[in-house]
């Protein structure tokens, strides 16, 4: 592994009222640097697989559904083998996703829509119900595609007719800056139900999960007996001031942002983990993200020496905050991008977790475990400079002891 630095800040963060309110008063502190050398464990090549179909081997509901999609728009499919054409999109790592195109009636234009497999397991990452009841909200609120159809394994979208974002779009400046405003749109959404964080119980609720289905020997190399204390740690930390609370997308990774060529309008697509949740946890997931490429030869590695430096979190941030119209103060910037750096130690917990109980439960081929290691390997590193205490803490005494090959 390349020799990673990161660029920590010291800070206190602010409780909670819903994303409407001017963020309070925030104290600035020092930035610096730390270095590692590598990490525990090599990494090894992987190739992204189909666990799918191909269009032989559709299911018999998902064809039936294909031909009354076609026939709503005027075509009329007669050989499934003969008219379809099926492509596997590679990238997604909860469901599996596909894109199925046919010639319309006449021949005039293609057809697409996009279908999306469910993953095996995935309900102990959220409720597949909840989710699509977001999926159709969102729908009506003028985001992400429209649903057109669900079978029993799966489901059938709209194909929006946009380019997904490659790992170096997300550092191009106007484009950072019109995710950053549709982000804010998206934070403002007035979702049904209760506008409460769900961070905290979903983390909650992995830790149990991964512990589970885990060995001995992985609940001791993961540490995950400590993690629920660490959950109450933070969640106690993060409460203590106010902080903005907005419906979240929790997924902000290159791969689930879309741009249409022509008016350069930005859709956040894939609403799986969406809820409402401290708007600083997720601009700091789509900083963490952007350490990411799931479409190397390696997916699974993160770069943590292109996590955005000081002054790209803080274009971003200044973006988010003018969307609106208005002209935020420094200060008010500041604020947010330290609130955002200390939240990208609960998206560490959160992304650990969730590489651990995939490797349990999905069959893509991504290694789930590397992964996690990586997540869990950044919190405990990042730990003691962005909440710093008093108090010696053996377990991230000992990761940088051993991270020092002392």
């Amino acid at each position: 592994m390349p020799r990673k630095f990161l660029k920590s800040i010291q800070t206190s963060v602010p409780n909670t009222y819903v994303f409407t309110s001017s963020n309070s008063p925030f104290n600035v502190l020092h930035f610096f640097r730390c270095s590692i050398s590598g990490l525990p464990k090599p990494a090894h090549k992987m190739a992204i697989k189909s666990n799918g179909f191909t269009k032989g081997h559709l299911p018999e509901e998902l064809k039936k559904l294909l031909r009354s999609v076609a026939s709503d728009w005027g075509d009329k499919i007669e050989d499934m083998e003969e008219a379809l054409q099926v492509s596997r999109l590679t990238g997604a790592m909860t469901n599996e996703v596909y894109e199925i195109k046919w010639s319309s009636k006449g021949g005039a234009q293609a057809r697409k829509v996009l279908v999306r497999m469910y993953g095996e397991g995935v309900e102990v990452f959220f409720n597949r119900e909840d989710e699509i009841r977001t999926f159709e909200c969102l729908s009506k609120h003028g985001h992400g595609p429209r649903l057109l159809g669900q079978f029993s394994d799966g489901r059938v979208e709209e194909f929006i007719h946009a380019r997904t974002l490659s790992a170096t779009d997300l550092r191009d400046p106007k484009t950072s800056a019109l995710i950053a405003s549709t982000l804010r749109e998206f934070h403002n959404l007035d979702m049904p139900g209760p506008k409460t964080i769900v961070l905290w119980d979903r983390l909650r609720n992995w830790v149990s999960e991964a512990k589970r289905l885990c060995s001995a020997s992985e609940v001791e190399e993961f540490w995950l007996d400590t993690l629920e204390e660490e959950i109450k740690l933070l969640q106690r930390e993060l409460s203590k001031h106010s902080q903005l609370i907005g419906f979240c997308h929790n997924d902000l990774q290159y791969g689930n942002i879309m741009m249409d060529e022509h008016t350069s309008s930005i859709t956040l697509i894939d609403y799986e983990y969406a809820s409402y949740n401290p708007i600083a946890y997720d601009i700091a997931n789509h900083f963490c993200e952007m350490t990411a490429d799931y479409h190397s030869e390696t997916p699974h590695i993160l770069d943590y020496t292109s996590y955005p430096d000081l002054e790209e979190r803080s274009n971003f941030v200044r973006a988010y905050l003018s969307s609106a119209g208005g002209n935020p103060s420094e200060e008010e910037v500041e604020q947010l991008v330290e609130e955002a750096e200390i939240y990208t130690l609960p998206n560490h917990l959160f992304w650990g977790l969730w590489g651990i109980i995939s490797g349990h439960i999905n069959k893509i081929d991504f290694d789930y475990f590397e992964y996690a290691r990586q997540r869990f390997d950044q919190y405990w590193l990042r730990k003691p400079h962005l909440l710093p205490s008093p108090i010696v803490d053996p377990i991230v005494d000992h990761f940088c002891l051993m991270m020092n090959g002392s």
